[in-house]
């Protein structure tokens, strides 16, 4: 340790003082000065005791370097809004000199809750301490966790002086995802129906898929044609089910939607859209998220094709979207139009009469459509006060989707999305909306 090292530690330890430490100094100083005002040698004693004992904790705790290392685990490392997660910290000595008393804080966003605190006493060489703590935020988002903070002090607690580590974790919370009943969407198929035996229709013997032939394989399956021109035996691949596709488009435009908070439409309709990835993942459906501003998830250039991946990226953007400054949805055409057919469910809030008939275009490329529109003007929180004085305007909108031929699930605040899906129905295309429902 060079002497800028020790000045700076003796530094940090005289500022590391406690109360008790200042007090004890103060009180030594004040019995020196008094036993040389009295000539009281036993109280210049009393004095020089009392103001060495803070001073030998401030030398003992300024070069004091323990060798600590330390750890943190997320259980889960993805939370749902409003569950509880758990941080478990571990903390390891692999000096060969016991600790002292030592006292750990660990930096987190205030919206997970007050910072927790412990204190672990003596730390064996190549020992270890474990401690663990809960977090919770009814708030989606990435909360970050850490740095870890260690302060080391003397066993009468007479300094204190903190140290951090450089490691941090990161703590996902997800919006919240319901369970959805199963029931018939209009334009489903996954490897069987009417858009699978088109695609088989379009293929000929020169678009069988071959490979080597493997010991054990079905002789069967023996490609006899292609046997003959290669020289070597080859075999047919396992046909392989065409995979249903779906994308969620989410609505994430600020003046489509209303309220603030936890309870805005824009919170409920980044719910549903989890919902409904999270249901049709579970269904074999492939499925992607997009929004209104052209940015999709898994995008392009993923190479992830696991359910469980492509549902954990889908909730990872869903925690941290937030209100776009658009005007429409055209910037989610040309990604739409790029995907070809499969199933289209819309997330959306207000819509005017040119946006809506620009959705009702795109019905035409989709193997089914399905639009979960919010009435955002039942989120303003003045429905207690005054009737709703828009839905005539919102019915208009319904209609004309119903009319192109979408499935329009009609939503207010304080619907029930496992009680609207209940209302998809793949033989209906026509919308059901509650008359007098604000009344």
């Amino acid at each position: 340790m060079t002497a800028s090292d020790q000045a700076s530690g003796l530094r940090a330890g005289i500022r590391g003082l406690t109360t008790r430490g200042r007090s004890f100094l103060a009180a030594g100083l004040t019995a020196m000065a008094c036993s040389y005002v009295l000539g009281q040698d036993a109280l210049l004693r009393v004095g020089v005791l009392l103001a060495v004992l803070p001073v030998v904790a401030v030398l003992v705790v300024a070069n004091t370097r323990y060798r600590v290392a330390s750890g943190r685990r997320l259980s889960p490392h993805r939370a749902v809004a409003g569950q509880e997660a758990r941080v478990h910290l571990r903390i390891d000595n692999v000096s060969r000199v016991p600790t002292g008393v030592l006292l750990l804080e660990d930096k987190v966003p205030y919206v997970l809750g007050p910072r927790p605190r412990f204190v672990l006493d003596r730390v064996e060489p190549h020992g270890f301490r474990e401690v663990s703590y809960r977090v919770r935020s009814d708030l989606r988002g990435r909360y970050p966790l850490g740095p870890l903070h260690l302060r080391l002090t003397d066993p009468f607690g007479m300094c204190e002086v903190s140290r951090a580590f450089a490691a941090h974790d990161v703590l996902t919370v997800v919006p919240q995802a319901q369970a959805l009943p199963h029931v018939r969407i209009s334009g489903e198929w996954a490897g069987q129906g009417e858009s699978r035996s088109r695609t088989l229709a379009l293929a000929g013997d020169d678009d069988v898929i071959l490979r080597e032939y493997r010991p054990g394989d079905d002789l069967r399956r023996v490609h006899w044609k292609s046997t003959a021109r290669y020289g070597e035996l080859m075999v047919r691949r396992e046909e392989q089910p065409q995979k249903a596709r779906a994308t969620v488009l989410l609505d994430t435009r600020e003046i489509a939607h209303r309220g603030s908070g936890p309870a805005s439409s824009f919170e409920w309709a980044v719910s549903c859209a989890a919902s409904v990835a999270t249901h049709l993942l579970h269904r074999g459906y492939q499925t992607q998220l997009l929004t209104d501003t052209g940015h999709w998830v898994p995008g392009p250039d993923s190479g992830s094709h696991q359910p469980a991946e492509i549902s954990g990226l889908i909730l990872d953007a869903l925690a941290v979207a937030d209100l776009s400054d658009g005007g429409g949805l055209s910037r989610a055409e040309e990604p739409l139009r790029a995907t070809g057919e499969g199933l289209l469910v819309a997330v959306l809030g207000e819509l005017d009469e040119t946006q809506a008939a620009r959705l009702a275009r795109l019905r035409g490329r989709t193997g089914g459509a399905i639009a979960v529109l919010l009435d955002t003007g039942t989120w303003t929180g003045l429905r207690m006060l005054a009737p709703h004085t828009g839905g005539d305007e919102f019915r208009a909108r319904a209609r004309q989707l119903s009319e192109a031929g979408w499935t329009v699930l009609p939503v207010r605040a304080g619907d029930s999305l496992p009680d609207l899906w209940q209302r998809v129905d793949g033989a209906k295309t026509t919308a059901h909306h509650r008359e007098g429902a604000g009344a």
